[in-house]
């Protein structure tokens, strides 16, 4: 099948390299001239496991390309995936002017095809923005709903670190079109992944996404809680999950009940604010999600704290993205809380091997030159050499390498996610428990 893609970030790159390694030839889309380039050249726009070989090898085969003509990428191609960012107003609400302007991209581009498009919104949207996008292609191509073309809601579920597993494995797949040929069609797409198919309402289909990243993020947040409790009960809280999470009749999977540090990134966080803004919008009491937040943010300060009462100014933070195996930086916790030590005046350096200033793009890039500008000075590329600068070590995200850290016993070290060879030390203390 012939595909394009408008939207070459984390989810349109990986959906990029996924396709063409089911053997579809795919056009991405993108306003970014250095997102095209890079894919133009077998280049990923991301850091991702597994999605570099991808991409290299779907451009050896010609499987893929990239353009900023979207009239081109529409002509030339059956089905049009949306990936475009859906970022939060301040008010809490998303933003969906990127969808309303591919819709239109798609819609003036349809004015010279004569053959039936499908239309796939796997951008996280609000309820009715199906229907809105279909009525701008409407106006903009003069052509018809479910005649010259049908719209498709498939939310994605993929978690940035494990994204590539995550699209050939999915929990499900989430389908919701008014068009049953169009979408039997598009499920072609499917075929040769194992996932069950949820055929559904478009609404229900726009609303799971919501729904999903708004538990997730209950689970950090209850795990954390009940880690926090556990730690000042002399409690092992890691034991205490691992029984909970042995139930999984009523307590449903173990995925993020793991006591830890705060949820960041692209999805929980806006997630979450458009769920909760859209429950005040309807005048409905949500006490659980409003506060979930509240709670993440606690984690965040029960950090500080206690950097703060080892009475220490030289703080080495080992990772700075908001999660292992990936370079995002937005809505990191780890961000956040070394832009809060740094105003405190405490000296920080970050040794993350994901992270180079100058390969990130977009949003990604703004957001990180906002909260930390000075990052360049933050960064150290020697491991040993950080350890010694350092007198306090923060272990943010998990990497093998640092189970065999050799640290000093005078280097105080606070663990965020349990690396059970560092236990063993004197000088070690994990954050919950």
């Amino acid at each position: 099948m012939n595909i394009s893609i408008f939207g070459l970030g984390y989810v349109g790159c990986v959906s990029l390299g996924c396709l063409a390694k089911k053997g579809h030839r795919v056009i991405g889309i993108d306003v970014n001239q250095e997102k095209i380039d890079l894919i133009n050249k077998g280049l990923p726009t991301i850091i991702e496991k597994d999605i570099d070989q991808l991409i290299k090898e779907a451009h050896i085969h010609n499987m893929i390309s990239a353009t900023n003509d979207y009239e081109y990428a529409v002509i030339n191609t059956e089905v049009s995936i949306i990936c475009v960012g859906t970022p939060s107003t301040e008010e809490g609400h998303l933003d969906l002017k990127y969808i309303f302007e591919t819709a239109s991209q798609i819609g003036k581009s349809l004015i010279s095809k004569n053959t039936f498009h499908i239309v796939a919104i796997r951008s996280t949207v609000l309820p009715g923005t199906n229907e809105k996008v279909g009525k701008i292609i409407e106006e903009t191509s003069g052509k018809d709903r479910n005649k010259d073309f049908a719209i498709i809601s498939n939310p994605e579920f993929l978690r940035e670190g494990t994204a590539v597993n995550d699209y050939f494995n999915p929990p499900y797949t989430v389908v919701g079109c008014d068009n049953e040929t169009a979408l039997n069609s598009y499920l072609e797409i499917y075929k040769d992944i194992d996932s069950q198919i949820e055929r559904t309402d478009i609404k229900v289909a726009e609303l799971l996404k919501y729904v999903n990243n708004s538990y997730h993020a209950l689970k950090v947040v209850f795990a954390n809680e009940i880690g926090s409790i556990c730690k000042n009960l002399k409690i092992d809280s890691h034991e205490v999950m691992r029984i909970f999470c042995n139930d999984n009749l009523l307590n449903i999977s173990p995925s993020y009940f793991k006591p830890g540090f705060s949820y960041g990134g692209s999805c929980l966080p806006k997630d979450l604010k458009a769920l909760k803004t859209m429950a005040h919008d309807l005048y409905l009491k949500t006490p659980v999600i409003d506060h979930i937040n509240e709670s993440n943010v606690n984690i965040i300060n029960l950090a500080s704290n206690r950097i703060q009462k080892f009475g220490k100014k030289r703080i080495l933070f080992l990772g700075i993205s908001f999660k292992a195996g990936t370079d995002d930086l937005r809505h990191s916790p780890s961000v956040i809380l070394i832009e809060s030590l740094i105003g405190k005046g405490f000296n920080v350096h970050v040794f993350d091997k994901n992270i180079t200033v100058s390969k990130l793009i977009g949003k990604n890039k703004s957001y990180i030159i906002e909260k930390l500008p000075h990052i360049n000075n933050l960064l150290i590329s020697d491991l040993n050499e950080a350890i010694i600068w350092s007198d306090v070590i923060i272990i943010t995200n998990y990497n093998k390498d640092y189970e065999n850290l050799n640290i000093p016993n005078d280097k105080l070290i606070l663990d965020f996610v349990r690396i059970k060879y560092l236990e063993k030390l004197p000088n070690y203390e994990g954050l919950l428990w």
